[in-house]
C-alpha cells in the first residue's frame, strides 16, 4: 500500500498525514479521477 501511495500521489503515509494539505491534495486527486473513471464506465454501458 505505501509503493502504491508513493507512485499514485507522490507521497508516502506518513507524509500524507503529517499535514491538511496534502490530505485536501490527495482527496481531491481521488475524486477528480473517481468522477472520470465513473463517466468512462457509463459510456462503455451505453453502447
Amino acid at each position: 500500500m505505501e509503493k502504491a501511495m508513493q507512485l499514485s500521489h507522490g507521497m508516502g503515509y506518513e507524509e500524507y498525514g503529517s499535514k491538511l494539505d496534502n490530505i485536501l491534495k490527495v482527496e481531491q486527486q481521488r475524486d477528480k479521477e473517481y468522477a472520470e473513471t465513473k463517466e468512462i464506465a457509463e459510456r462503455l454501458h451505453q453502447g
